[in-house]
């Protein structure tokens, strides 16, 4: 498989919000890395995007920034309706790709973007990038070191209003449209949690789900239910609601064991609390600036060739096969 030699010189592909803070300035600030082209469809817009952040050129055409000789990384950062045709160009262009998640709209489409990465011999990396933050991994930490002893039960809440602050406001809202985003605002959130799921405790070997639309509000589901059977007789029970009052507004984690549990936030605050008996520990992590620093770190140093994936196609299809069962 290549690697690069020297500088991963990156490309964007779709410099919008995401870009801004969570993504974008990081891919200077790590190590043998540097930003040198981003696109956007709109000419304004990308130049904004260029000039602020001090990227040397910019496009409105995807082929032309993939083709761009000075180009040989591409960060894929559209909706993931162009996830699959984009990493295909990219790829056929002998460039590995950084992929954000959701990392497509299904199951087929991951599995035909895992053959167009053994088909043209190249690296894919998807930003399940929490796997990064010092939070999750604190709490692999403390799972793995028998912390809270065997673990029993993880109970997750994900209960928000209909317009909350932790999902990314867009003019044109296509986190709600099934056919851009793969399905509701399950489909934008839950990729971290189920990712960290699965990270920590393994493949699911039982996935039951349920999907409603209570609010009608728009076409995609609103309510998610999953139970997941993890190995090692471990089970999980996540609730994601996205039509409930101000005042019913959770962001909850427990990770339960016979000798005590670990409580955290996935999206609110970066605190771990550890509670066995009489005694409760807490942890504070902070969250870098710019949240992707750490796993851009280690994508980077899998493109030259000196780390493992961070996280593979195959690790995202997990994820995606529960996803999918929420439509």
């Amino acid at each position: 498989m290549k690697k690069i030699s020297g500088t991963v010189k990156w490309g964007i592909v779709g410099c919008g919000d995401v870009c801004e803070v969570k993504s974008g300035p990081a891919f200077n600030k790590v190590a043998n890395s540097k930003l040198v082209a981003v696109m956007r469809r709109n000419l304004d817009k990308a130049k904004d995007f260029a000039q602020r952040h001090g990227v040397p050129r910019y496009y409105t055409d995807a082929a032309e920034l993939i083709n761009d000789k000075e180009v040989n990384a591409i960060y894929i950062a559209t909706p993931p309706s162009s996830h699959e045709a984009y990493l295909e160009m990219a790829l056929k262009a002998g460039k590995p790709v950084y992929v954000e998640k959701p990392v497509t709209v299904n199951s087929a489409s991951v599995e035909r973007m895992m053959e167009m990465e053994k088909q043209y011999d190249n690296k894919v990396s998807v930003a399940h990038y929490r796997r990064g933050l010092p939070l999750f991994n604190k709490i692999k930490q403390l799972v793995n070191d028998g912390a809270i002893g065997k673990v029993k039960l993880i109970l997750l809440r994900t209960l928000q209003p209909p317009v909350s602050k932790i999902i990314t406001q867009t003019d044109d809202n296509w986190r709600i449209n099934p056919e851009i985003s793969g399905g509701g605002l399950f489909h934008d959130l839950s990729p971290h949690q189920l990712d960290i799921m699965y990270w920590i405790f393994g493949t699911p070997q039982q996935v039951h789900v349920q999907a409603a639309n209570q609010g009608k509000l728009y076409e995609a589901p609103d309510l998610t239910m999953v139970q997941l059977a993890f190995p090692n007789d471990i089970y999980f029970n996540g609730v994601w609601d996205f039509n409930v009052a101000d005042a019913a507004t959770n962001d909850s984690c427990e990770i339960i064991g016979d000798k005590g549990f670990i409580r955290f936030s996935f999206f609110r605050v970066s605190t771990i609390e550890l509670i066995t008996g009489a005694s409760t520990e807490t942890f504070e992590l902070e969250y870098p600036v710019n949240i992707q620093q750490p796993h851009i770190n280690n994508v980077v140093k899998f493109f030259r060739g000196e780390d493992a994936n961070p996280c593979t196609l195959k690790d995202a299809l997990i994820t995606m096969r529960v996803m999918d069962q929420a439509v």
